[in-house]
């Protein structure tokens, strides 16, 4: 029984990924006003809100965010269960100043906006509160996305 929920765990995860490309790296060749609006369509569509992550393939603490959240199941399940996310690249390659210049100002990274299906940003969230003796703390995590769930869900 246990290996027949992994498989479909397993499938979810990569339907999930293979359908939303924009939510798997931060590439700098992506355009975020694109991504935004298939964000904002599937949001809206699956009654979830938006997680856009700020950050980039330079930044450590990105990777270890990334990592975080990938490697553990209820965290990744319960993030992609509330949001759709939307990784928007930061770089001296792409720094997406067009696209960032309407959010609150970003003091490190990564960083989180939470906006409601539709784009409109309601929370933004420095991801350094979810440290916990440096490192990351998974009731933290956990406690912000359960925080953002929609009535409905």
């Amino acid at each position: 029984m246990k290996i027949a929920s992994f498989l479909l765990v397993f499938l979810y995860v990569q339907v999930s990924i293979a359908a939303e490309q924009y939510s798997i790296s931060y590439d700098p060749k992506r355009d975020p006003f694109a991504d935004g609006r298939a964000a904002i369509a599937l949001a809206t569509k699956t009654n979830r809100r938006i997680l856009i992550e700020v950050g980039g393939d330079w930044c450590k603490w990105c990777h270890l965010l990334n990592n975080f959240i990938n490697t553990d199941p209820l965290i990744r399940k319960e993030r992609d269960k509330i949001f759709v996310v939307l990784k928007v690249n930061v770089s001296d390659e792409n720094s997406n100043e067009k696209f960032l210049a309407s959010f609150p100002n970003i003091q490190g990274y990564p960083h989180m906006f939470v906006t409601e299906s539709n784009g409109d940003v309601i929370h933004s969230q420095d991801t350094a509160k979810f440290l916990q003796n440096s490192k990351y703390s998974k009731e933290k995590i956990l406690s912000f996305i359960n925080k953002w769930k929609v009535n409905s869900q």
